[in-house]
């Protein structure tokens, strides 16, 4: 597999289709891959399902996509906090499915589908409306309900610094749901501030090998602050 570094974040997203299930790093705005969901909603894909930690912050981000109508569920943890206007106001709507699942959960469900686990127990949820409808099964005296893998079509991830075959190095907390998000998607398309030579990545620091990453492009990082109202 070789990565293709993209000239630009709309050719690094193009070929993305209606219907698809797109992961999308980030915790917040921590790591979210702002110029891969721009370009994103340039491309025009819609009827999207969303998986991330949680539902959008502000106007900006997967808070953008939302608005602009492209996204017809979110898979998250965190669907509700102070900027989550626009998400809030489609789902009172009935604009947007949801699905919620435990933060740990959601983590485990992707890393079960890049290790090829059909599906995998677990004790979180028991006896709540989140596992309402599903398989359960009693391990070691202890009820757990039975999950099911998250597999994406495409992943838009963001990271700091890649070489030119792919090999991915994160920054601090924006490293949060990128790597397993990288070994669940078919397509994987990481934006990154700095692109380097083969060799000048220390391979005892890569944290996302490039044999997973589909697409690169270079993008300026941003600092973004969000008003917690409108």
């Amino acid at each position: 597999m070789t990565t293709t570094i993209a000239a630009t974040a709309d050719e690094a997203v193009a070929g993305v289709e209606d219907g698809s299930t797109v992961l999308v790093g980030g915790f917040g705005l921590a790591g979210m891959p702002f110029d891969l969901i721009d370009a994103l909603i340039r491309q025009g894909a819609t009827d999207l399902t969303v998986v991330s930690n949680n539902a959008g912050n502000g106007d900006v981000g997967l808070a953008a996509l939302l608005k602009a109508g492209r996204v017809r569920k979110v898979i998250c943890s965190f669907p509700r906090q102070s900027d989550s206007y626009v998400f809030d106001d489609l789902y009172r709507a009935g604009r947007v499915e949801l699905e919620v699942v435990p933060q740990g959960t959601l983590a485990e469900r992707m890393r079960a589908a890049g290790a090829g686990i059909g599906a995998f127990y677990s004790p979180v949820g028991v006896g709540t409306p989140l596992a309402e409808g599903k398989e359960t099964r009693e391990i070691d005296g202890r009820v757990h309900v039975l999950e099911h893998p998250i597999k994406g079509d495409v992943a838009l991830i963001s990271a700091h610094r890649a070489d030119t075959v792919g090999n991915l190095v994160y920054r601090k907390t924006a490293r949060n749901f990128g790597p397993v998000m990288a070994t669940a998607a078919t397509t994987v398309v990481a934006q990154v501030t700095e692109i380097v030579p083969v060799g000048e990545i220390d391979p005892e620091t890569v944290v996302t090998p490039g044999i997973y990453v589909d697409r690169l492009v270079r993008a300026e990082a941003r600092r973004l602050t969000v008003q917690g109202a409108r």
